[in-house]
């Protein structure tokens, strides 16, 4: 497959602005002097995986839940970042600093390693990140990966075949979109396929924070993709992947029951956020950080202090967005009525594991939560990392 280049001519500003001169992008696309279009692939109508206005067909959660470890399911992971559930119950997971992929048994925990991901640069907060499975794997079994290069992050697929030999069961990797910003931080990292079937990223601001507003950079956005890494049909604009626009560094995306898209975002010094997102809105940063009631940004739906949360993955489980907590070391359990909070965030395991980073749903209602203390910023005891398992309601 010839390599997709980013289109990053992007989003109207909030004061309606045009996205370039018309000229040469630097990722190798294209930028349009005369706005989004009004047909074709960038109509209108937001994707069936933004924000809704129907009535929510979940209950409202309630106020008070509870979350419980119930078992370890494996121990002594490198550096584990991306974790994405199998069909058959098994997990995948990403060791950001090794460049590896490991089949982890969810019954018995055993760990096998499946393969690697060439051209991985670990370096700081980068390397081997974000994981995900094809929308239609039991017919197209295939992994995608987000990951960092000597020059860049982007996103790469290779086919997965268990029947394989141990540490050869990924086939050769083909990029299907780069040009993303790296750095040594805020590289963002999370990808994941939403109800659409569209492949979703979140990308961090490497620190310059002018990124995040900057129409022809990747930095700083949410991107919503083909499995091929083609803008997406719905995009606020034709030629482009960016789906939302003003972050500092997003990783964590879910869906609730009505494919409302929530992601979770670093702060710096101020506040972290939960975020409803929504196409073609800008989220603030680095112009606002936290909620600010200022016209032209959106405000997040939940904040904390970076001491209390420093939010990586997120999932959706139980009426509730769980997110995991790095710097706050701890689960921290949002309660939904619809697109607000029905409750005051709880916290959970509050310095019990350490630093967590992926959190995942399970087939039977709980969650499974991976460990990040040998990140270089935890404190890893002799059983880390670990993936748990936990008991919710």
């Amino acid at each position: 497959m010839t390599t997709v280049l980013a289109s990053a001519a992007a989003l109207l500003l909030a004061a309606g602005c045009s996205s370039g001169d018309g000229g040469p992008n630097p990722f190798g696309g294209r930028t349009s002097a005369s706005g989004p279009s009004k047909s074709g692939s960038g109509g209108d109508s937001p994707p069936s995986g933004g924000l809704s206005s129907s009535p929510s067909s979940a209950p409202a959660a309630p106020s008070k839940g509870t979350a419980k470890v119930v078992r370890t399911l494996t121990t002594k992971l490198d550096s584990p970042w991306g974790l994405a559930p199998l069909p058959d119950g098994n997990l995948l997971v990403a060791s950001r600093d090794t460049g590896k992929i490991f089949k982890v048994d969810g019954t018995s925990g055993q760990k096998t390693e499946v393969g690697s991901v060439p051209g991985v640069s670990p370096s700081g907060e980068g390397g081997l990140l974000g994981l995900a499975v094809s929308p239609d794997y039991g017919a197209n079994p295939m992994v995608y990966a987000y990951f960092t290069t000597a020059s860049d992050n982007r996103i790469a697929r290779m086919s997965y075949d268990d029947k394989r030999p141990a540490g050869a069961q990924l086939g050769a990797p083909d990029t299907i979109f780069k040009g993303i910003p790296k750095g040594a931080i805020h590289n963002g990292g999370r990808i994941a396929f939403g109800p659409d079937k569209m492949l979703y990223a979140g990308t961090g601001e490497t620190g310059d924070r002018e990124l995040a507003q900057d129409q022809d950079s990747l930095g700083g956005k949410i991107l919503r993709m083909t499995p091929e890494g083609e803008p997406a049909h719905g995009n606020p604009q034709a030629d482009s992947v960016v789906y939302s626009y003003g972050h500092r560094n997003v990783q964590g995306l879910a869906w609730d029951m009505d494919k409302r898209l929530w992601a979770a975002e670093f702060g710096q010094d101020t506040w972290d956020e939960l975020n409803l997102i929504q196409p073609g809105k800008n989220y603030g940063w680095p112009e606002v950080e936290g909620k600010a009631d200022k016209e032209g940004f959106v405000d997040p739906v939940e904040q904390w202090k970076p001491k209390d949360a420093s939010p990586s993955g997120i999932a959706y489980a139980k009426g509730s967005i769980w997110v995991a907590g790095l710097r706050g070391e701890r689960l921290w359990r949002i309660p939904l009525d619809g697109a607000r909070p029905a409750g005051k965030p709880q916290s959970f395991l509050d310095g019990k594991y350490g630093r967590l980073r992926s959190v995942v749903a399970t087939d039977d209602g709980g969650l499974w939560v991976t460990t990040s203390n040998t990140d270089g910023r935890g404190k890893p005891g002799k059983e880390d990392d670990r993936i748990l398992k936990l008991k919710i309601s």
